[in-house]
């Protein structure tokens, strides 16, 4: 490899770890600043989690965030350079697959995410595992937006390296995957947030009982050993992993 192409990685790298991590900042802080800002009182009884937030627990999420940025960032290099190749599977042209296939790829890859999700994060918290990969995420037991991107190191790897991968084997408009970084940031954002955001009964409706929000994500943060899944609850209902207490913990913070 020339000492130019190592230049110009470097600087992408730096590049996109600075914009991943602002990204960050910017969404995570937006919503600490409406939920708990501008909207305080009236969320006051939203609120899920019954403990009391550490001492810096703060600063230390938005520390791990800051590593765990730089870890993805080297993610997205790999997938920047893989498609300046021409190796990947990402396209341009809508026309090649239809409109159809756009959101069908876009949703197929969110349930292929959400899939491998829920196996790693049960493996993750095997007590042997969970000491090396999972503890830093669950010091956070009372979550907050800035909870999102706060994860020991391996587990920032094995999360990084979902995307690069299936830019080999789901063929993807960039506009799609552009798309899924966003998603990906807000749905973490949402899930941690600690304040329901969701109506009342949107845990019951025919659509929206699978989607998971603050209230599914605390009670895992909680209680450990249920709630595994990402961004939907079906592996959860299909394993019979979900909290017994969601439904009523979900009335009760609702509005």
């Amino acid at each position: 490899m020339s000492t130019q192409i190592i230049i110009e990685n470097s600087i992408l790298f730096l590049l996109l770890w600075a914009i991943i991590f602002f990204r960050y900042l910017l969404i995570a802080g937006a919503f600490h600043m409406y939920f708990y800002g501008i909207k305080k009182e009236i969320n006051k009884a939203r609120r899920i989690s019954t403990k009391l937030r550490k001492t810096h627990q703060t600063k230390k999420e938005i520390i791990a965030s800051f590593l765990s940025s730089g870890l993805f960032a080297i993610g997205g290099v790999f997938l920047l350079q893989i498609w300046r190749m021409d190796y990947s599977l990402v396209y341009s042209d809508i026309s090649d697959y239809g409109i159809v296939y756009l959101f069908f790829s876009a949703l197929l890859f969110l349930f292929l995410h959400d899939t491998y999700y829920y196996w790693l994060h049960r493996w993750m918290h095997r007590p042997s595992i969970y000491k090396h990969i999972h503890r830093q995420h669950h010091d956070s037991i009372a979550t907050s937006v800035w909870t999102s991107f706060s994860f020991d190191v391996p587990e920032s790897v094995l999360q990084a390296i979902f995307l690069p991968i299936m830019i080999f084997i789901l063929p993807m408009h960039y506009s799609v995957v552009l798309f899924l970084l966003m998603f990906m940031t807000f749905s973490a954002t949402i899930n941690h947030l600690d304040i329901e955001i969701y109506p009342k009964n949107f845990n019951k409706h025919p659509i929206g009982k699978w989607f998971i929000g603050a209230t599914h994500h605390s009670l895992h943060h909680s209680e450990f050993i249920t709630n595994y899944g990402l961004y939907f609850t079906f592996w959860d209902h299909w394993m019979k992993t979900e909290s017994k207490v969601y439904d009523q913990r979900f009335e009760e913070v609702s509005r």
